[in-house]
């Protein structure tokens, strides 16, 4: 094999000893790490990489992804930038008038942010689009806006829980709606999406995803198509249907070739479309109180039968009583089984953004993994945010506490859930250091491991040293050009090379300088 020497470089992993300036490559491994003086005795027969000023970080991972979903959008409507309903439906009209005939996917449209903050009716939705089929996901993607088309060829959907007459499907309804969009995308189309999601991916410096899959988000065709697929990003397969018995569990993990029962599972769900479970009712729809869609009973028969089959469990949790149901269920899963199989199975939770000091030391306990997006507070946090403002001030301040869950001992493992917020990993890291309630914030080290390491670890990875840049671990690394957060830069560095156990996923041309020793 040929041998790669990565030169004057910063080294970024906690373990690194003392002037480390250089790496080493055989392989799918890292073969040695040590001082720029050393590095000279090693360049015999190797590639030399001359790296100068850059940075090395091991590979990121997205704990948290909708490939599909996401890759679609990169042909599709492009809603963030709309300012009012209005805009929506031109950008719905001039998708019609490109694409005439097809199913017009939209992602993105946020009413808190229009003037005026409503989103268009249906009626006005099937004027835009001609007549054709539409499916507008919100920014947080737990309700859509959809044209009569489209339901027709969702029955189910009309008179379901969440169905609206005129305004945003929510809940089964908006299953529903989804199922049939995505029953209108071909294999090739399919395909396509994923290839072009995992390659944007890779231009990140991502090198591993965790697709979290299941009944109501994609389908089990779509999670075999995205796992056979070789693009060199590993993906990590997640499916979120509940099960009762430990041999149902194993069943289900053999049909699905997922790695766990888990990611979106969904227990509630967001705060932006008020479906997250809440104790108190939001601030701005009094008597709301959210949705609750698994029982207290579901979800500890859940955890107890992959806790007892060495399964991964894990839900999709944001509101506080969704937390409650879940911790609740963690001790009846611990009395089923016991707390050694528990801690094993290392069950992970979704988002969990609103979790007190006992709950965070609670799951420290069982070894329960908080598989966070840092920049859903980036986006949606402050005193003038939408949390803010669904919320009010002293229940939102509260959100997303990473420091609370971090100094508790809970395991962070970052992610992006895409196309919710974009594949970032750096905007991720400093969302996190740079927390819109200062005591929430994590140190950019704490946050780059949640990023890398974290997401093997949530991923139940069997490599110890997977996530390092050390002799002996998966040559799995990412090299950066300029500064970033770990310099106090408010940018990001630009990604110069994505290798992921050894293979290069993507490669800058600023790299062309890597030369054979002689």
């Amino acid at each position: 094999m040929t041998r790669t020497l990565i030169r004057g470089v910063r080294v970024l992993d906690p373990d690194a000893a003392p002037g480390t300036a250089a790496l080493e490559t055989d392989g799918d491994r890292i073969s040695w790490a040590g001082t720029a003086a050393d590095a000279r005795e090693r360049a015999a027969g190797a590639v030399v990489l001359d790296c100068d000023g850059a940075v090395v970080t091991p590979v990121f991972v997205d704990a948290h992804v909708h490939v599909t979903a996401t890759g679609l959008l990169v042909d599709g409507i492009d809603l963030t930038g709309c300012r009012s309903p209005d805009d929506c439906l031109d950008a719905v009209a001039a998708r019609a008038a490109d694409r005439p005939g097809t199913v017009l996917w939209g992602h993105g449209w946020e009413e808190d942010r229009w003037s005026p903050a409503r989103p268009p009716s249906r009626a006005a939705l099937d004027r835009a689009a001609g007549g054709q089929p539409v499916y507008l996901t919100r920014i947080d993607v737990h309700s859509a806006l959809v044209s009569s088309a489209l339901l027709d060829r969702a029955p189910a959907a009309v008179g379901a829980a969440g169905w609206s007459t005129e305004g945003p499907l929510s809940a089964d309804a908006h299953h529903h709606a989804r199922r049939a969009a995505l029953a209108a995308i071909d294999s090739a189309q399919r395909g396509d999406a994923q290839r072009a999601f995992l390659a944007a991916a890779a231009r990140r410096g991502v090198g591993v995803v965790h697709e979290c899959a299941g009944p109501d988000i994609s389908g089990r065709d779509d999670l075999a198509a995205l796992l056979a697929l070789d693009t060199g990003v590993e993906v990590v397969g997640y499916w979120g249907e509940a099960v009762a018995t430990a041999s149902e569990a194993q069943a289900l993990l053999a049909a699905t070739g997922a790695r766990g029962l888990a990611g979106d599972l969904f227990v509630d769900g967001s705060l932006g479309s008020r479906t997250a479970a809440l104790r108190a009712p939001y601030t701005d729809a009094p008597g709301c109180t959210g949705n609750r869609y698994l029982s207290a009973e579901r979800i500890a028969a859940h955890l107890a039968a992959c806790s007892a089959a060495g399964v991964q469990a894990g839900f999709h949790v944001i509101g506080d009583a969704a937390a409650d149901l879940v911790l609740a269920g963690l001790v009846e899963a611990v009395g089923a089984t016991s707390i050694a199989a528990v801690r094993a199975a290392r069950h992970r939770l979704e988002h969990l953004e609103l979790v007190d000091e006992a709950q965070a030391r609670t799951l420290a306990e069982l070894g329960v993994v908080a598989s966070v997006q840092p920049a859903f507070d980036a986006a949606w946090g402050g005193p003038a945010g939408m949390y803010a403002a669904r919320l009010g001030a002293a229940r939102a301040a509260a959100m997303n506490p990473f420091a609370l869950l971090h100094a508790a001992g809970v395991a962070l493992a970052f992610g992006s859930d895409a196309p919710v917020t974009p594949v970032d990993p750096w905007g991720a890291v400093r969302a996190a250091a740079a927390h819109s309630a200062a005591v929430s914030s994590v140190s950019v080290p704490v946050a780059l491991a949640a990023h890398t390491a974290g997401g093997h670890h949530a991923a139940r990875c069997a490599d110890p040293l997977a996530g390092r840049l050390v002799a002996g671990a998966p040559a799995s690394y990412a090299l950066w050009d300029g500064a970033g957060p770990l310099d106090g830069a408010a940018g990001s560095p630009t990604c110069l090379r994505t290798v992921q156990r050894g293979r290069v996923l993507f490669d800058a041309a600023t790299l062309d300088r890597a030369t054979p020793a002689p």
